[in-house]
């Protein structure tokens, strides 16, 4: 096993070759991955079983995560192919001027360089970062959780393969080959190999990389995501996205945690829309008039206001007022993902407005919030930071910026 201070090296070293491809080398890379993931189904699946019989005491959403399936490798090696299609943002130029005095500056888009990738749970995460990683000329160095050790190592083998098929080093896109979460916290530390570490999984997880790194972190932080059903919202809209935001895939990030009903509609829309979560199975914890209106749901406790359940548990309050759900989404949100349900047009842009957070969304679900559906082919995860980007994290967002300066001659007086 590579001793981490030499997986750091190497990768170090793999930067340099990398930042340097061209998009054509790049671009076989994704197409050969893409291939290499049709043509060894069989071989994933058969790991994938192996981790699911691993992971029994896991809930039943997170299960459906932790799955593959053929045709979820179907989806998989279609993502890939995507980004081939997308323009390579390496030497992309943002803007350029000609000064006074001659000076021809450019700002030109170029890696960020090695990327430590800490995530867990879902096996594909693994191949989205690797395909976004090396088409932005970023060298990877993926963590995942242990209940997806097996379906990440074959998958890592299948990317070693497309990389060296065309002409790279396999350290371009490698698993941290220490499994300690003691080498997780050792990597963060060495700000002369690793230019950003980008955290996604557990609050616990997040929080120690954090805490550990002298390297900058952007993190995929817990996504309390609320739906605002405003007074003026249309009901079969309303109970339409509400249902789909929390059941279509609770154990992801972008799903519905909490929903606010404005008073003034609660007597129209609150009783069919509690009817039409219960008999999908979700559970209610709702306030005090929620629990009246439905004697299954049960009574909130304080701690349900701002909880990732990452399962079909959903928190419903009645507000008084617009002003109250944008208070109550200030306080308990995650600043990931809100939507509010209107056919008011001030009170969308007020919400829009007022709301901080990666993506703000009106009449559509918070479900949509996701770097494929935006148009990015993939994502590496989705940012609740203020600084660099906010929201899915696509191949722009993997680069950074550089001034190029063309000159004559020209000296400072």
């Amino acid at each position: 096993m590579l001793k981490i201070i030499e997986q750091l090296q190497l990768a170090k070293q793999a930067a340099s070759q990398l930042r340097v491809a061209s998009t054509k080398q790049k671009n076989q890379f994704l197409s050969q991955l893409a291939d290499l993931i049709l043509q060894n189904k069989e071989r994933i699946l058969t790991e994938n079983t192996k981790d699911l019989a691993g992971s029994k005491d896991i809930t039943p959403a997170m299960k459906k995560r932790l799955t593959l399936s053929d045709a979820s490798l179907s989806v998989m090696a279609d993502g890939v192919r995507q980004i081939i299609d997308l323009s390579d943002p390496v030497g992309q130029v943002v803007s350029s001027w000609t000064q006074p005095n001659g000076l021809k500056i450019s700002k030109v888009r170029v890696p960020i360089g090695v990327i430590f990738f800490v995530f867990e749970s879902r096996p594909n995460v693994i191949v989205d970062a690797a395909a976004l990683a090396v088409k932005s000329g970023n060298v990877l160095i993926a963590r995942g959780g242990k209940e997806a050790v097996h379906s990440n190592d074959i998958l890592e083998k299948l990317i070693h393969e497309a990389l060296v098929a065309a002409g790279l080093s396999e350290s371009c896109a490698t698993q941290l080959a220490d499994k300690s979460h003691e080498a997780i916290y050792e990597v963060v530390k060495h700000p002369e190999f690793v230019d950003l570490a980008v955290a996604r999984g557990r609050e616990q997880l997040i929080n120690a990389v954090k805490e550990h790194a002298r390297v900058p972190v952007i993190a995929h932080e817990r996504g309390v995501c609320h739906i605002y059903i405003d007074e003026f919202a249309d009901k079969d809209m309303a109970i339409k996205i509400t249902v789909n935001a929390k059941i279509s895939n609770p154990a992801t990030c972008n799903a519905a945690e909490a929903v606010l009903v404005h008073k003034n509609v609660a007597d129209k829309i609150l009783l069919d829309l509690i009817k039409a979560l219960i008999g999908k199975g979700v559970e209610i914890r709702g306030d005090e008039r929620v629990c009246k209106t439905d004697s299954r749901c049960h009574k909130a406790a304080e701690t349900d206001w701002g909880k990732e359940f990452l399962d079909m548990i959903l928190a419903v309050k009645v507000v008084d007022s617009f002003d109250e759900a944008m208070a109550h989404i200030e306080k308990y949100g995650s600043r990931h993902s809100d939507a509010i349900i209107t056919e008011n047009k001030i009170n969308a842009e007020r919400f829009l407005n007022q709301t901080n957070n990666a993506a703000t969304l009106v009449n559509a679900s918070t479900r949509l919030v996701d770097g494929g559906i935006f148009g990015l082919g993939a994502e590496f995860g989705i940012s609740t930071a203020s600084i660099h980007m906010r929201g899915p994290m696509g191949l722009d967002d993997l680069t950074v910026t550089k001034y190029i300066v063309l000159g004559s001659g020209q000296v400072r007086e």
